[in-house]
């Protein structure tokens, strides 16, 4: 597995630490991930030496969708809900640690705060935008389509193998 947000203490042997353009021949382009994926994770069940293989995403964009509109209600019913989890988990924690057994009344001090300060802060925060942005979304980046790139000593055997692929199953580019 590999994370966007890998550090020097994340990163394989051999990976750079910083920022680096992808290096490597093209051996296949993709229109989703998803293809993509199914191409390298061909590679690796043929025995290929993946380590060589990068899949990069070309034409970036970042992708809103909105999920629905805004309103007090619902602003409030979901700060509330948050704050009671969060005051729940303190009061659970403060009722385990905070003397003799596991006492009831942290945990409904904790639910009970959380679930004020969770309405408090979610009414400010909304008040905040004086109706800027009436509504809740979900941000994705996406690519326009996906290449995969082989180092060059074995780019030849990754392109076979990945045409093979290809006249297997109809509908994927290559």
């Amino acid at each position: 597995m590999s994370s966007p947000f890998g550090g020097p203490a994340r990163t394989a042997p051999g990976l750079p630490n910083l920022p680096t353009p992808p290096t490597g021949w093209p051996v296949g382009s993709y229109a989703t991930y998803e293809e993509a994926q199914r191409a390298v994770d061909h590679l690796a069940d043929s025995d290929f030496p993946v380590r060589d293989v990068t899949i990069v995403g070309v034409d970036l964009m970042l992708v809103e969708r909105v999920i629905g509109r805004l309103t007090w209600s619902r602003v409030l019913i979901s700060g509330a809900a948050s704050g009671a989890w969060f005051g729940l988990f303190v009061g659970l924690l403060l009722g385990m640690f905070g003397g003799e057994g596991v006492g009831y009344a942290p945990i409904l001090v904790g639910l009970l705060s959380g679930v004020l300060f969770g309405l408090v802060f979610a009414a400010i925060s909304y008040a905040s935008t004086r109706g800027r942005r009436d509504f809740s979304s979900a941000s994705q980046l996406v690519a326009g389509r996906y290449d995969v790139l082989c180092q060059p000593r074995n780019a030849e055997q990754g392109r076979d193998l990945l045409a093979k692929l290809a006249m297997r199953s109809p509908g994927s580019i290559s």
